[in-house]
Formats: structure tokens, C-alpha cells, sequence
């Protein structure tokens, strides 16, 4: 009797070890759908399939937003930026530029500009294209009122908000210096010369950005309703020129160039 006593009981515990590692094994075995995205990094499964249960998000959402970082707080285990000079450069919250660097592509903005300021080459040629295009259609006007912005330069704006604002508030609005695009020399703030940039939305030179900016290779860059992926506010007067073939995808799909890049450029070595 006390023999098969025994046995039960080890039969009952050998059935519950069986139990649990089947469960860990579900869990630390990527699925084959995981797999079979080529962005997938194995050492993030985990982390794929927590945010995934989190934020019910598809397995391809989860993916791209926990190898952005956004499953850790903004600003978290931030790492500096290798491929400068590219026109596919990404800068967020979680990749940042070196405080000496200065892109080797700048040139003045003579025209179609607020005042003298610095831009990359490539990007201003197409943007004086289109603000001569946008008058042409509709008499619209476009015009830069803010583009390349050194280190140093970003570092006094951000303490300056800094006295109004909490850092909390300050960080939907406003790039900690290091991390701002427009220290790449390719984003650009914009307004038609009548209202300030602020109520840019409000013109009419908005809604023709809207339909024609991507075919100069401009992408509205923080967009209405995805605050949570780019970590700023909704900025109608942000751009930044990324190129005629990404800017059209971008247009064609609505997701955010963080989103693009985790996806088609991450692992890219060179330009």
C-alpha cells in the first residue's frame, strides 16, 4: 500500500515538473511567427512577448516598438549614433548625436527662409522645389523658420523651457541637446509668413503639405496620434526630408520613420 502510495506521488510531481516546463518553454522558444520577421533579434523575445500582451499589439507592432526601445521609459539606455551623414539617420529618444558633430553637407538658406540659417544641401533643394511649386499651384506660401541647430544651441533652448515647464512637460515638446533632429541639418520647422508656425495647421499651406510634402522626400514627422511611438507632441510644423522613396512609403502605410527604420534600415552598416 505504501509503495503505490509512493509511486502516485511521484507520478503527481513528475506530471506537475512536466507542467511548468512546458509552460517556460512556450515562453523562452520563439513561435515561428516571431521568426519569421527578419528584424526579430532573438535576445528580445521576452520583451516582444510581454509588450505584446501589454499593449495588445500585433506581433509585428510589438517587434518594431521594443527594438525602438519603447518598452523602457524615454531617454533609457540611450546609445550613440555611428551613420552620421546619412540621409536615413534616425535621432529619438533613444539614439543620440555626439556634442562636436556638425554635418559636412550644410549650406545657407538664402530664400524661402525666415532668416539666413544652415540646411543640408539635398534636402534644401528640394524644399525651395516645392515652396516654388506650392506658389505656383495656389499662391501657398512655405517658408524655414528653424533648421540646423548645433549641440550647443539645442542645450540653451532646452534649459531655457526648463524655467517655465517640469522636465516631464518639457520632453513632449522640446529635444534634450544631443538628441534634437534638427542637429543632422535635415528637419525643418516651417509657417506661410502670416501665422506663426504654432497655428500651421490652421492654413491652407498645411493641407497642401499633407497631399504633396512626401514627394519631395519630406515627412511630417511627429503626427497626430503617435505621440506614444515618436515621444513628442503633435508638431504640424516639424519635417524632416528623409527622401522621395521612404517618404513615399511612410505616406502610403502611416506609420512613423522610427518605425521604418527598426523595420528596413537597423541593421543596415552603411548608407
Amino acid at each position: 500500500m505504501k509503495e503505490k502510495i509512493f509511486i502516485l506521488v511521484i507520478i503527481v510531481i513528475f506530471l506537475l515538473l512536466s507542467l511548468i516546463l512546458f509552460k517556460t518553454n512556450k515562453l523562452m522558444i520563439p513561435t515561428n511567427n516571431l521568426v519569421t520577421y527578419p528584424f526579430y533579434k532573438p535576445p528580445f523575445h521576452e520583451d516582444y512577448l510581454i509588450y505584446q500582451k501589454e499593449n495588445n499589439l500585433s506581433e509585428k507592432e510589438a517587434i518594431t516598438r521594443v527594438n525602438i526601445g519603447l518598452n523602457k521609459p524615454f531617454y533609457t539606455n540611450a546609445k550613440e549614433i555611428n551613420n552620421l551623414d546619412c540621409l536615413t539617420i534616425l535621432v529619438n529618444k533613444y539614439r543620440y548625436l555626439p556634442k562636436d558633430y556638425v554635418p559636412n553637407n550644410l549650406t545657407q538658406t538664402k530664400e524661402y527662409a525666415k532668416s539666413l540659417m544652415r540646411l543640408n544641401i539635398e534636402a534644401y533643394e528640394q524644399f525651395r522645389k516645392m515652396a516654388a511649386d506650392a506658389y505656383k499651384e495656389d499662391s501657398f506660401k512655405l517658408r524655414i523658420v528653424s533648421a540646423y541647430r548645433s549641440y550647443h544651441y539645442q542645450e540653451k533652448l532646452y534649459n531655457n523651457y526648463l524655467k517655465y515647464d517640469s522636465q516631464d512637460k518639457v520632453d513632449t515638446y522640446s529635444a534634450r541637446p544631443g538628441f534634437s533632429e534638427h542637429q543632422t541639418g535635415l528637419a525643418i520647422d516651417i509657417d506661410n509668413e502670416i501665422l506663426d508656425y504654432n497655428h500651421f495647421h490652421l492654413t491652407m499651406e498645411f493641407t497642401w503639405m499633407q497631399n504633396n510634402a512626401y514627394k519631395y522626400g519630406f515627412i511630417l514627422r511627429y503626427p497626430l496620434g503617435k505621440e506614444k511611438i515618436t515621444g513628442y507632441k503633435y508638431e504640424p510644423w516639424h519635417y524632416r526630408y528623409v527622401g522621395k522613396k521612404i517618404a513615399q512609403y511612410l505616406h502610403n502605410h502611416d506609420i512613423t520613420f522610427d518605425e521604418y527604420y527598426m523595420e528596413f534600415l537597423d541593421n543596415k552598416k552603411d548608407c
